[in-house]
C-alpha cells in the first residue's frame, strides 16, 4: 500500500528517545502522548486550491495556489502560503475569454505579471509547510473539484504530492450526492461568492463541508470510538 512504509517510519521515529525524535513539528517527549499526537496529525486534511490559465494539462499552468490544514473536525489549524506564480505574457494572452474576464476582474492577471515567484520556488515553500504540519504519506488532499487541481499538482509539483496520501477528499462529490439524496438539505447549502481566488475558495469549501457534515451525515460516530481511532488505540486497551 502506498505510504505504508513512510507511515511506519513516522511511528518508529516517535518512539525514539526525545533527543533524537524532533520531527515535522512534533513536540519533544515520548510514550502515549506522543503517539496520540501522531495519530491526530495523521487525520489532518491538506486543503489546496489552484487558479490556472485553463484546464488543459498539456498547455495551461498554475498561477495561484493556497493551502490550509484542518483537523478531522474541519477546524483550521494552520494557514500556509498563498502564492502567485509568474507566467509568461504569451500564456496569459492565450487564456480563454472566461479566464481573461475572471482573472482580470479579480486582479490576478496583473498580480501574475508582477510576481517574481517561480513554480519551483512555490513547490518548495508549500512542501516545507506541509512537512511541518503533516506526517508523510498519511494526509489526503482536500478541496472542491480537487481532482482537477490534483492533475496539475501531479505534473508540476510532484514532490508536494508525494508527501500526501493517494486518496482525496472532494467536496464536490458530497455536494452532488446531497443534491440527489437530500434535496431538502441541499437547498440550504452555503452559496459561494465565486471570487476565483485560491484562499477564498478554500475557506468556502471548508465551510461547505462543515454544512454537509452537520446536516446530512446524521449517523454520528460515537465520540469515544472516534477518538480511539484517531489516537491509534482500541477499545479493549482502555479502562
Amino acid at each position: 500500500m502506498r505510504g505504508g512504509g513512510r507511515a511506519w517510519r513516522w511511528v518508529q521515529l516517535l518512539g525514539r528517545p526525545a533527543g533524537r525524535r524532533r520531527f515535522w513539528g512534533a513536540p519533544e517527549g515520548h510514550g502515549g502522548a506522543a503517539m496520540a499526537e501522531a495519530g491526530a496529525m495523521g487525520q489532518r486534511m491538506v486543503w489546496v486550491d489552484l487558479e490556472m490559465t485553463g484546464l488543459d494539462i498539456e498547455k495551461d499552468q498554475i498561477i495561484e495556489m493556497a493551502c490550509l490544514i484542518t483537523d478531522s473536525d474541519l477546524n483550521i489549524l494552520a494557514e500556509g502560503p498563498n502564492l502567485i506564480i509568474n507566467q509568461p505574457d504569451e500564456l496569459l494572452e492565450s487564456m480563454s475569454e472566461w479566464c481573461k474576464e475572471h482573472h482580470g476582474k479579480s486582479g490576478l492577471t496583473k498580480a501574475v505579471k508582477d510576481s517574481t515567484i517561480s513554480l519551483r520556488q512555490a513547490e518548495y515553500e508549500f512542501l516545507s509547510f506541509i512537512r511541518q504540519q503533516t506526517p508523510p504519506g498519511l494526509c489526503p488532499l482536500a478541496g472542491n473539484s480537487v481532482h482537477a487541481d490534483k492533475k496539475f499538482l501531479d505534473k508540476h509539483m510532484p514532490q508536494f504530492m508525494k508527501h500526501l496520501h493517494y486518496r482525496i477528499i472532494d467536496v464536490s462529490t458530497v455536494k452532488e450526492l446531497c443534491r440527489r439524496w437530500f434535496p431538502e438539505d441541499y437547498e440550504f447549502a452555503p452559496k459561494k461568492a465565486a471570487s476565483h481566488r485560491a484562499l477564498d475558495d478554500i475557506r468556502e469549501s471548508i465551510k461547505e463541508l462543515q454544512f454537509y457534515r452537520n446536516s446530512i451525515f446524521k449517523g454520528k460516530t460515537d465520540e469515544k470510538k472516534r477518538k480511539l481511532v484517531e489516537n491509534g488505540e482500541n477499545e479493549n486497551s482502555t479502562s
